[in-house]
């Protein structure tokens, strides 16, 4: 498969930090599609983003590097003719001295991409193999950061400080760093884990209300309600839910009625109350020790929650609090300042500029070491809890 077109001016060497006027792709591959934004190294916030609606192909290899190149090469190639058409507007418009930043070689430059792609951990072995050659001959990019979906939202919602993001939508993952290594809880699929997500949350909201339509003790006369306004006659649930290849996501779909019944059902409110004591736990097993005893130092102990499983709002997050209070004294609980396609925009800044500070990894968040501009060494990443 070639990708053919035309290509970017090539940055420099990859040792050298890119200038202000660079331009920075950030890409963010999921379930939904492909995101991608153009930014520039020295401006937060992107220049522009578009959004390719169909999901990148996984297959026995792994995630399909070529598909991936046929969706991102012609978006990025779009972003950036937009971006040199709206900056030779605006210097027609506005005559600029020489030396500005319209003038500047490095604003024609693609200096860095950073993609996030979920499964990349486990199933990214092409795109690691792949990717970079084939940037660096199509966009002239010679620095190419790959992630997983969780790092790029660790950066997106806390940046590039210590501490934890909590990553819930259907699953649940949490992810911490105090800048040297990372450390994973969860994360593990609806069968082995996910406890506290969005389809863990729907299994047990339908266990309730089969409950309640069998007669059984801990059933739910309200979620038994919901469940028939949602899917029918509660008895035909196994027929339409055992055959389905998206389970986790039909479960899922049952999580808002669980968190609209929890004001008036104790059934409900105790459902939420166990998922925030799970997502609570794996916070604590990732979330790095504060740098002094008064907490103060770095950062550490700020906890920041991101994705659509907190759009739930207080049924949820109101016990999260109490019990992150709890097992985490004087963590910082936030809310994400950005999403996934932000964190991948940021990573790609701070590699342009030569202040990438985000652990490196082999899967976690992978940057090849000859574009490194240090001799720093790669990372583990700690799925068990850390010994105090």
């Amino acid at each position: 498969m070639t990708h053919a077109g035309p290509a970017a001016t090539h940055a420099g060497p990859a040792g050298d930090a890119a200038g202000s006027g660079a331009y920075v792709l950030g890409v963010d591959s999921g379930g939904s599609g492909l995101r991608v934004a153009l930014g520039r190294a020295g401006d937060p916030g992107p220049l522009a983003t578009t959004v390719c609606a169909e999901p990148v192909r996984t297959g026995p290899g792994g995630i399909d590097a070529g598909h991936l190149l046929d969706q991102l090469l012609p978006a990025a190639r779009e972003l950036l003719e937009r971006a040199s058409a709206a900056a030779s507007a605006e210097t027609r418009s506005d005559a600029r001295p020489s030396g500005s930043r319209a003038d500047d070689a490095s604003a024609h430059e693609v200096a860095a991409v950073a993609i996030g792609a979920a499964g990349m951990a486990t199933l990214g072995e092409r795109l690691r193999a792949e990717l970079p050659d084939a940037l660096a001959d199509a966009l002239g990019v010679r620095r190419v950061a790959l992630a997983a979906d969780a790092v790029t939202a660790y950066a997106g919602a806390v940046g590039q400080r210590p501490g934890a993001v909590v990553a819930g939508g259907t699953g649940m993952i949490a992810l911490g760093t105090d800048l040297k290594e990372w450390h994973r809880a969860d994360g593990w699929g609806h069968l082995l884990g996910d406890s506290g997500g969005g389809a863990w949350i729907g299994r047990a909201g339908l266990d309730a209300a089969m409950r309640a339509h069998d007669g059984r003790r801990g059933g739910s006369a309200a979620l038994l309600d919901r469940l028939r306004a949602v899917f029918g006659p509660a008895e035909t649930l196994p027929g339409l839910l055992y055959p389905r290849s998206d389970r986790p996501a039909v479960l899922a779909s049952f999580a808002p009625a669980v968190a609209a019944c929890a004001g008036a059902d104790p059934v409900a409110a105790g459902i939420l109350r166990q998922a925030a004591g799970h997502i609570a736990e794996a916070v604590a097993a990732v979330c790095p020790a504060p740098a002094s005893p008064d907490g103060e130092g770095g950062g550490a102990g700020e906890v920041a929650l991101t994705g659509g499983l907190f759009r739930m709002g207080e049924p949820l997050i109101a016990p999260l609090r109490e019990e992150l209070a709890r097992l985490l004294p004087g963590a910082r609980v936030t809310t994400a300042t950005g999403d996934p396609l932000t964190g991948a925009l940021r990573i790609a800044r701070a590699l342009a500029t030569g202040d990438l500070r985000l652990p490196h990894h082999p899967t976690m968040l992978f940057v090849p070491r000859e574009q490194e501009t240090g001799q720093r060494e790669e990372t583990t990443v700690h799925s068990e809890p850390r010994s105090e």
